[in-house]
């Protein structure tokens, strides 16, 4: 049997992560949510997660420099990374990009659906669907 796929969701708006989390609970998913970026790097070693969901704008570390921190750390540097950030400007996405994300969702423009369907393509889960 397939076991869950581990994600890690990183969202320092509590309301929003609790929809988030319960939806990828819903789909399948075996979820942990930390609500900052210091959490997150902690979570991101000992959870293993096999995605990060990324909000960008959090107190302490932000998101853009828990991306670069996970990339530099040889454990992590392979883990998939969505940002998931109310950001929507090009340069935002554009640095995003440059430190190695996998994907940059903008919260204004995605519904909940697009963004487990992100999730479930760059985890290769979309088989019997067209991406």
């Amino acid at each position: 049997m397939d076991k869950k796929k581990k994600i890690l969701l990183v969202e320092d708006d509590e309301a929003l992560a609790a929809v988030y989390k319960s939806r990828l609970e819903i789909e399948g998913f075996e979820t942990r949510g930390v609500y900052n970026g210091e959490e997150a790097l902690s979570a991101a070693m000992d959870f293993r997660p096999d995605l990060i969901l990324l909000d960008a704008m959090m107190p302490k570390i932000s998101g853009f420099d828990v991306l670069d921190i996970l990339r530099n750390t040889p454990e992590t540097a392979d883990m998939r990374v969505i940002m998931l950030t109310a950001l929507s400007q090009p340069k935002d996405k554009e640095r995003a990009e440059s430190l190695g994300v996998d994907d940059y969702l903008v919260k204004s423009q995605v519904v909940i659906g697009d963004v487990i369907d992100r999730v479930r393509h760059h985890l290769g889960m979309n088989e019997d669907k067209q991406a």
